[in-house]
């Protein structure tokens, strides 16, 4: 029969494996939550980033709206001021060459 003090370092060896055990899961185990909430982290940074360059878009295309608008306008002022000095031009000249 083994003596009392071997038979507590046989216990004391057990309970450190089965505690290496359990360590080296826990660590394996918070490994993994890491990546997890790295690779979350990630992709909500990624949205943030998508959603702020999709915000940035909309206002350049608001802008690039609002200047076809008024290029637009201007065109057609332009236009209609450039009917009006046709006109006149062609009445003065009409009336001149006779």
């Amino acid at each position: 029969m083994a003596s009392r003090a071997e038979r507590f370092k046989k216990t004391a060896i057990k309970a450190a494996k089965t505690a290496r055990k359990w360590a080296e899961a826990a660590a394996r185990e918070a490994d993994r939550l890491l990546a997890e909430a790295q690779k979350r982290a990630e992709s909500e940074q990624r949205q943030m980033r998508l959603k702020a360059a999709l915000r940035r878009t909309g206002k350049v295309l608001k802008a690039v709206g609002r200047a076809a608008i008024i290029a637009g306008i201007a065109a057609g002022i332009a236009s209609a001021r450039a009917e009006n000095r046709a006109r006149k031009l062609s009445k003065r000249g009409g009336g001149a060459r006779r």
